[in-house]
């Protein structure tokens, strides 16, 4: 177990006075006063869990431990300054605004021609996440028929049917000498017998009280209920098929022709936006859900990690990450053009890669091999 430990420890020394000797040039060549820590580094943080997580002001997640682990090695002081967007973020330290960029920031060439980055410390890429909600409830398909107008036409579809009872009523208590007396019973006899044609498009058992004449406006209500009973059908099925299409989504070639989701910034915005698919923007993660179970959108595509890791703290809302994984990329700590502070952390993510401590925190934060 000492032989296991000793390597492991060595390493760790090494790399601390290797880091230190880095420091030290930097700081007595006077090349950079911000890394001298004169004022505390500006480190930009854009929550995005489980990388980067808020609470009361607090800053945790494992992009979070790793930069302040790095931090202590260095002996770095430091304030966190919070963006809403990615795109903030990465425009905030490109125009040196801040020292350090800490959240899970895929490393893409655009953004290098911008910034830098240090040596990658995780390894991801794009998956996409659906609200599962197979039931189909009713209070879907109400939002549905709502959306698509159809409540409308039902409530003057209502009226008529209102207007048609009370005419009937009124009718029959003129002319049917055996029509109940009574309006209550009157208004029922007469709404039963419009609910009758309305609904099966059949009529219900009347007297014929005018020949020929009667049997042809009995005929006219009958062609009335038969276009009701289809029109109720057709849309109740085209609302039920939408709401069964936008559940059908099982990879990248489902998404064409719906409405994505994505954190504004994002690399999967420009993934997305280069496929041509409709993009939403959101500021982040728990904004694209809130839309997502509001059924403004279809499907959110974003970083596999979070995604997986959302939808595992939330079970309750019916999420699921579907699809395999696409547009691999890699995750580095941003920095202005030229930081003194690149080559240091970079020893730093070396180092942590070689002694396990980045694969410790992958297991901590998802509870298995990367």
């Amino acid at each position: 177990m000492a032989g296991c430990i000793l390597p492991l420890a060595s390493k760790r020394i090494w790399r601390r006075i290797v880091a230190a000797l880095i420091c030290a040039f930097i700081v007595c060549s006077g090349a950079a006063p911000a890394f001298a820590q004169q004022p505390p580094l500006r480190v930009a943080v854009h929550e995005n869990p489980p990388f980067v997580v808020e609470e009361k002001g607090h800053y945790s997640g494992m992009a979070i431990e790793l930069w302040e682990m790095f931090a202590k090695e260095l002996g770095l002081k430091f304030n966190y300054l919070p963006y809403e967007t990615v795109r903030e973020m990465v425009d905030a330290t490109a125009k040196g605004e801040v020292d350090v960029a800490v959240t899970n920031l895929t490393i893409t060439e655009a953004r290098a021609q911008r910034i830098e980055f240090t040596q990658p410390w995780f390894d991801s890429g794009l998956r996409i996440m659906v609200h599962d909600d197979s039931s189909g409830s009713f209070w879907d398909l109400l939002r549905g028929l709502r959306d698509s107008g159809f409540l409308g036409a039902y409530a003057w579809l209502g009226f008529v049917i209102l207007l048609a009872t009370v005419g009937y009523t009124m009718f029959d208590r003129h002319f049917d000498r055996d029509f109940p007396k009574r309006w209550r019973d009157g208004l029922a006899e007469s709404f039963y017998s419009v609910m009758t044609i309305a609904t099966s498009g059949k009529p219900a058992p009347r007297r014929n009280l005018f020949g020929w004449y009667g049997r042809v406006w009995q005929g006219v209500w009958l062609v009335f209920g038969v276009l009701v009973v289809a029109f109720v059908t057709s849309s109740v099925t085209s609302v039920m098929t939408t709401l069964s299409l936008r559940g059908d989504i099982h990879n990248v070639g489902d998404l064409s022709g719906r409405i994505v989701g994505v954190t504004e910034g994002s690399t999967a915005e420009d993934v997305a936006r280069a496929a041509r698919l409709a993009v939403v923007p959101f500021p982040n993660i728990r904004k694209s859900a809130d839309a997502l179970l509001a059924g403004r959108i279809d499907a959110v595509v974003g970083d596999k990690p979070v995604l997986e890791y959302f939808a595992y703290k939330n079970p309750e809302k019916a999420f699921s990450v579907v699809g395999p994984l696409f547009n691999p990329d890699k995750y580095g700590f941003g920095l202005p053009p030229q930081s003194p502070l690149r080559k240091p952390l970079t020893v730093e993510v070396v180092g942590a890669h070689e002694d396990g401590m980045i694969h410790r925190l992958y297991i901590k934060y998802f509870g298995g091999d990367n």
